[in-house]
C-alpha cells in the first residue's frame, strides 16, 4: 500500500521549520508502517513556499467580486512563509537516512501559470507531482465552513460548480504538467452534486481527461472526513478510471501525522472492487506500478 498525498502542516497553520526533522518525518513513517503502507510522498501544496507562490503571480487580480480577491489574496500570502530549497532538502535527507518516502508537491492549478509553475519544478529532483483544482477563479470551493465560500455555492447552486470544476480538471490535464489527479471529484466536499445526467457527464469528461493525459488517478480518504462523508473518487468515477486504464494512487491527504495511512485498507478494498489489482508509484516521475496488499494487512 501507498500514502501519496501527505501534507506537514495543518490547514490553518504557517510552515514551521520544525516539520523538516528527521524525527519528524520518521514519525509519519512509522505510523505508515504500523497500517500496512511501505512508501509515503511528501506533497506539501507549492504555494506554501514563497517561490511558489511567485510562479503564480498576480492570477487572483482579474476577479471582479473584491472580497473573493481579497480572500484568496490575503490566503496564499498568509501561507507562503516555507523555503522551497529546504523542503527538497529535508525530504532527500529522510529518503538516504533509510525512511520510506519520495518527494513530492501538490500543484494547485492555476489557468495562465502552468508554463511558469513547471519551470519553477523543473529544476528540483522531484519524484511526483499531484495536479488538483481547489479554487476556481478566486472561489476557494473546498474551505468548508467559511462563510464567503458557502456564500458562492448558494448564490451559484452545483450545477455551475461541477460544470467549472471539470472544466479546471480538463485544462490540468491537457498541460501534462503532474502525475496524479489528486481527489479527482473534490467539488463534492460539501455533499452538493448536480442531477445525474451533469453528474455522469462530468464523471466522463474527468476520466477522459486523466486517461488522455496519462496520469494515474488518487483514491483519498481525505473524503470521509468531510461533510461528503466518501472518498474521493466516487465508486462510479473509480469505475470509468478502470475502464479507461487510468492507474491509481491511494492517499490520506493529511495535514499532520495524526491522519497518516488512514483508513488504508479501506483505500485497498476500494481499488480492488474496482478491479485494480496493483498501485502506481513513482520515481524520477517515471510511474511504476507495485502490487496492491503487497506487505499490508487485509
Amino acid at each position: 500500500m501507498l500514502d501519496y498525498h501527505v501534507h506537514l502542516w495543518p490547514h490553518a497553520e504557517r510552515a514551521s521549520s520544525a516539520q523538516y526533522r528527521l524525527e519528524e518525518l520518521a514519525a509519519y513513517c512509522d505510523r505508515a508502517e504500523a497500517a500496512g503502507v511501505e512508501e509515503i510522498a511528501l506533497t506539501e501544496h507549492l504555494f506554501r513556499f514563497g517561490a511558489g507562490r511567485a510562479a503564480l503571480g498576480a492570477f487572483d487580480a482579474a476577479e471582479v467580486d473584491p472580497d473573493l480577491r481579497s480572500r484568496i489574496a490575503g490566503y496564499l500570502d498568509h501561507h507562503a512563509t516555507a523555503d522551497l530549497d529546504e523542503y527538497v532538502a529535508a525530504a532527500l535527507e529522510a529518503r538516504a537516512a533509510g525512511l520510506p518516502v519520495v518527494v513530492g508537491l501538490e500543484v494547485d492549478y492555476c489557468p495562465g501559470r502552468m508554463d511558469a509553475i513547471s519551470q519553477l519544478l523543473a529544476g528540483y529532483p522531484f519524484d511526483v507531482l499531484l495536479g488538483s483544482v481547489h479554487w476556481l477563479g478566486a472561489w476557494l470551493f473546498d474551505d468548508v465552513g467559511d462563510d464567503l465560500a458557502e456564500r458562492e455555492w448558494r448564490r451559484r447552486g452545483p450545477e455551475d460548480a461541477w460544470r467549472r470544476y471539470t472544466d479546471a480538471l480538463e485544462e490540468l490535464a491537457a498541460t501534462r504538467s503532474c502525475d496524479v489527479l489528486a481527489h479527482p471529484d473534490l467539488v463534492k466536499v460539501t455533499g452538493r452534486r448536480p442531477d445525474a445526467s451533469l453528474l455522469a457527464e462530468c464523471h466522463e469528461r474527468i476520466a477522459a481527461a486523466a486517461a488522455s493525459s496519462g496520469m494515474a488517478a488518487e483514491i483519498s480518504s481525505a473524503g470521509w472526513r468531510k461533510p461528503v462523508g466518501e472518498a474521493y473518487p466516487a465508486p462510479e468515477l473509480l469505475a470509468r478510471f478502470h475502464d479507461l486504464g487510468v492507474p491509481v494512487t491511494t492517499a490520506s491527504d493529511s495535514h499532520g501525522p495524526g491522519d497518516v495511512a488512514d483508513r488504508a485498507g479501506d483505500l485497498a478494498r476500494l481499488a480492488e472492487s474496482a478491479g485494480y489489482t496493483s498501485l502506481r508509484a513513482f520515481r524520477s516521475r517515471a510511474g511504476v506500478d507495485v502490487a496492491l496488499w503487497a506487505g499490508g494487512a487485509r
